[in-house]
């Protein structure tokens, strides 16, 4: 299997310096992952960095509590793709979601869809607080709403990503989108359970170790 091509290489820590995008850079050029992911803050200097080359960058919005107000995400995906970001990661509203209002979520996904302007839009789930019929529905909610990818963590909450989240995912979707896994991944045998069960990304700070294994 070569690995590297469904790794996002990530760094979201809230410590990140530029010498930590720089070397995320350089790693996911060396290695041929698909795409860097970024906060918001770091889109101008990494798809600067990586302009010549064929990994994607990727930034978050909403992070990491999906909290925002729609409009306050409308504008960061705007702004992330006036830098150049080519795919975003967006937090569902979690609490819409818990309290029942999937036509809320629904909506500020579609929101963020159309202000991607064709940029890959991946929706993060966060299942650790889901139930497994929320799962269901935050599954359906982000077929509803357009976006190219339901993934399963931020890796901010009490859980990462699982091998029976990612099977139920791929149970929901099917082929009609695609699945990324992430949270917790830092070895190979994990990514590879994980592709298994259906996930067609994997997002990992760990990325190098995991094609060195």
């Amino acid at each position: 299997m070569e690995l590297a091509k469904y790794i996002d290489h990530t760094c979201l820590k809230a410590d990140a310096i530029v010498e930590d995008i720089i070397r995320l850079c350089k790693e996911a050029e060396e290695y041929g992952f698909a795409a860097v992911c970024v906060n918001p803050c770091y889109v101008d200097l990494a798809a600067h960095l990586l302009a010549d080359s064929k990994v994607n960058v990727c930034t978050v919005i909403g992070f990491p509590l999906g909290a925002n107000l729609p409009e306050v995400k409308v504008l960061e995906t705007k702004e992330a793709v006036l830098r150049k970001a080519k795919e975003v990661d967006l937090v569902m509203n979690i609490g819409a979601a818990k309290s029942g209002r999937w036509e809320v979520v629904v909506d500020e996904i579609k929101q963020v869809v159309d202000a991607a302007d064709g940029a890959v839009v991946k929706v993060i789930i966060e299942t650790a607080l889901l139930t497994t019929g929320e799962k269901r529905q935050a599954c359906q909610a982000v077929m509803d709403g357009g976006a190219q990818f339901v993934k399963t963590s931020t890796g901010f909450a009490s859980g990462g990503a699982a091998q029976e989240d990612v099977r139920l995912m791929k149970e929901i979707v099917g082929d009609k989108i695609k699945i990324k896994a992430a949270g917790g991944i830092r070895t190979r045998e994990q990514a590879e359970k994980m592709i298994a069960a259906g996930a067609d990304r994997i997002g990992t700070s760990s990325g190098p170790l995991l094609v060195g294994e």
